[in-house]
């Protein structure tokens, strides 16, 4: 049986889950990589490397792996390379995933307060929300430099939850990943995933939300 949710306030992530900003991330990655004289990684490799902030996806374009860690030197040098780089792609193919627009939408005319909750920093998380149109919808926006924690933290959510003062149990997380997954359980939110964005090549229903749909516009048939 479906599950049915009445929500007092929702959060959304953004990078996957309201945006596909690969595009972007992917001119950024490249240009740094050949910047410091490497080759660039390339679309398919940066897709499956972003949903856990910018430095963390500069650490695996140096390494070629999810976790690994560079040469500090190596790191020095080539982030602020990337963040200047992002800083100028930011927003130029990033394009918000069907049925976004309608959800969001939905949502304002329920009166639902809305947040956003992202692992990407403030520099780039308001200007891009900005500039696809859609940053009014949001009451509250916490980025990954926000709050001394983010994702998979609980923090950030409990941070929302109180601001709006509303108990965990009451609110709903909407994600695209694990991290969401994990940072929905410790801090006692329900979650509901998006079958499509950012989940390193796993299916998100491995991590077990307690939904999942492939259109941020059906989030609609799950509430009362």
């Amino acid at each position: 049986m479906t599950r049915v949710f009445d929500p007092q306030m929702v959060l959304v992530d953004l990078d996957g889950t309201l945006v596909d900003s690969v595009p972007d991330l992917t001119h950024s990655v490249d240009e740094m990589m050949v910047a410091l004289g490497r080759a660039p990684q390339g679309e398919a490799a940066v897709r499956h490397w972003v949903g856990n902030g910018v430095e963390r996806l500069v650490k695996r374009a140096l390494t070629g792996t999810l976790d690994g860690e560079p040469d500090a030197a190596d790191l020095t040098r080539a982030y602020p390379i990337f963040l200047e780089r992002y800083a100028a792609h930011n927003g130029e193919h990033a394009q918000l995933y069907p049925g976004v627009r309608e959800g969001l939408a939905t949502l304002a005319e329920r009166g639902i307060p809305l947040g956003c909750v992202t692992n990407k920093a403030a520099q780039f998380t308001e200007p891009l929300l900005a500039g696809l149109g859609i940053a009014a919808h949001f009451r509250l926006i916490i980025s990954g430099d926000t709050l001394p924690e983010k994702k998979p933290s609980p923090l950030p959510l409990l941070h929302a939850a109180a601001h709006f003062g509303v108990a965990p149990a009451a609110s709903l997380m909407v994600g695209d990943s694990i991290s969401d997954v994990k940072a929905a359980r410790a801090a006692g939110f329900p979650v509901v995933c998006v079958s499509y964005g950012y989940n390193h090549g796993l299916d998100i229903r491995d991590a077990e939300p307690d939904a999942v749909i492939d259109s941020l516009a059906a989030l609609d048939s799950l509430l009362p």
